[in-house]
């Protein structure tokens, strides 16, 4: 455990993340997915989240442990394609994950997700929060369009709009 971090995520206010991402950027990045989804049958599902509850502080919870709990609680895993792909954001922590299903997984290497990863991250760090993630958004995009294209039905199966954690 660190107290540096328990400290900085105890004295951030819940309300910065909204400061960060306010409803103008949401729908943006909304927006991005569903344009995105209908070039490929992959289903992006965005969650950020400000300060960590203490007790996942206390236990060390890293941005990857959150990352996997969201993934199943948000069932991003329950797609008919085993295609479902979150992206993770950590705003306190400026730490990113995107778990793909193993649909994905399959076909896209790990190191292109943690290339995306420390792009966003790098753009947290300058303060381009909206302009890091969009980019996210479309980098995913161009990889699911080469291993994941559109077929004819190509339903939409995951909410659109960035869950505010």
């Amino acid at each position: 455990m660190k107290l540096a971090r328990i400290f900085r995520h105890l004295t951030v206010p819940s309300w910065w993340s909204r400061r960060v991402f306010g409803r103008a950027s949401l729908d943006a990045i909304a927006a991005a997915v569903a344009a995105t989804e209908t070039r490929h049958r992959g289903e992006l599902r965005v969650a950020i989240e400000g300060p960590l509850h203490f007790a996942a502080l206390w236990r060390g919870q890293t941005a990857r442990q959150r990352a996997e709990e969201l993934f199943a609680r948000l069932r991003v895993w329950d797609t008919a394609d085993n295609s479902g792909i979150l992206i993770y954001v950590q705003l306190v922590d400026r730490q990113v994950e995107i778990l793909a299903d193993r649909g994905i997984a399959a076909r896209v290497a790990a190191a292109e997700w943690q290339d995306i990863c420390r792009r966003m991250e790098a753009d947290f760090a300058a303060g381009r929060w909206l302009d890091g993630m969009l980019a996210a958004v479309g980098r995913a995009d161009a990889l699911l369009v080469a291993h994941f294209p559109a077929q004819e039905n190509n339903p939409n199966e995951l909410p659109d709009r960035p869950l505010m954690l």
